[in-house]
Parts: C-alpha cells; sequence; structure tokens
C-alpha cells in the first residue's frame, strides 16, 4: 500500500499542472477543470495498479480526463431557454490585445472539426508526440500525423481568410 500511494503521489505532483491545463482548455471554467482534474485522480487511484510503465502515465492520465469530461455530459440534462439578448455581458471590450488574440485565435481551433480538433491541442497543450495521440484517441501514428497536418493547413487557411476580409474592410 505505502508503494502505491507513493507512486500516485508522484503522478499528482508530476502531472497535476499539465492535466489542469488541459482539462481547463476544455472546459474553459477553472472550476470544472478542478473538478475534472479531481475526479481523474480518484480514477487513477482506483486503477494505479493498471499502469505497467510509468513513462505513459501523461497519457493514460489524460485519456481518463476526456471520458471523465465525456461523462460530464452524459449526466448533465441542458435546459435549452432562451437568453435576454440585453444580459449579455461584453467580456473583451476592457480586455488587453492579448486576450483578444488568444480569444480570437481560441475560437479558429473551436471550429475545426473534431477529428483535427483535438490531436491538434494534445499536441500543442499536452505536448504528446504523434504516437502518444494516436494511443489515447486509438488511431495509428500516420493518421494522427495526417489530421495535424490538416488540422495546421485549416487553421491557417481561416487565418488567411479572416486577414483577407479585415484587409478588404480597412482597405
Amino acid at each position: 500500500m505505502a508503494s502505491k500511494q507513493v507512486r500516485y503521489e508522484a503522478l499528482v505532483k508530476a502531472l497535476h499542472a499539465d492535466l489542469f491545463r488541459y482539462a481547463y482548455w476544455l472546459v474553459h471554467d477553472k472550476h470544472i477543470a478542478e473538478d475534472l482534474v479531481q475526479e481523474t485522480f480518484l480514477r487513477a487511484w482506483r486503477a494505479l495498479d493498471s499502469l505497467k510503465d510509468q513513462k505513459a502515465a501523461k497519457s493514460w492520465l489524460i485519456t481518463i480526463l476526456r471520458r471523465e469530461n465525456a461523462r460530464r455530459f452524459e449526466r448533465k440534462q441542458f435546459d435549452m431557454s432562451e437568453y435576454d439578448e440585453g444580459s449579455t455581458v461584453d467580456n473583451f471590450s476592457t480586455s488587453t490585445e492579448q486576450q483578444l488574440e488568444d480569444h480570437w485565435l481560441r475560437e479558429k481551433i473551436a471550429r475545426l472539426p473534431a477529428e483535427y480538433r483535438e490531436p491538434l491541442v494534445l499536441q500543442v497543450i499536452g505536448g504528446f508526440s504523434g504516437e502518444e495521440i494516436g494511443k489515447m484517441l486509438d488511431l495509428n501514428k500516420n493518421t494522427v500525423m495526417t489530421r495535424l497536418f490538416r488540422a495546421r493547413n485549416q487553421l491557417k487557411d481561416a487565418i488567411e481568410k479572416d486577414n483577407e476580409i479585415k484587409g478588404r474592410i480597412n482597405g
């Protein structure tokens, strides 16, 4: 039991920040991201004996986190009510230029099809290799690399299109 506790504490210490960063990118809410990470580590504790290769711990935990995030939607019943347009808040008028650019880029990435968006986020935010992403998404490495290539191209095209529109407006 003591060695399991030591292994677990080492996992939490080494990977908590990476998992939180990925969870926050997924859900855009600090509290939900914290809950997801906590649930991920709870499930990891229960299944720690199934982790045979410590080098695979990060991808193993990311996979657990992705499944936990999916479970949130299985349990949640959305209330589909109309919003009052007057009550919407403009959070970006007073934001810094960097926050606006981050939001703009995040929107472009969010508009990518999920099959391209997810590997891109895992690579950029998670720092995973093509092989690791393939294991997490149950894809072969070549498929992952193709999707990453297409994701970058689609993102580049979206950015160029946006710049072209801005050029016409400002020109």
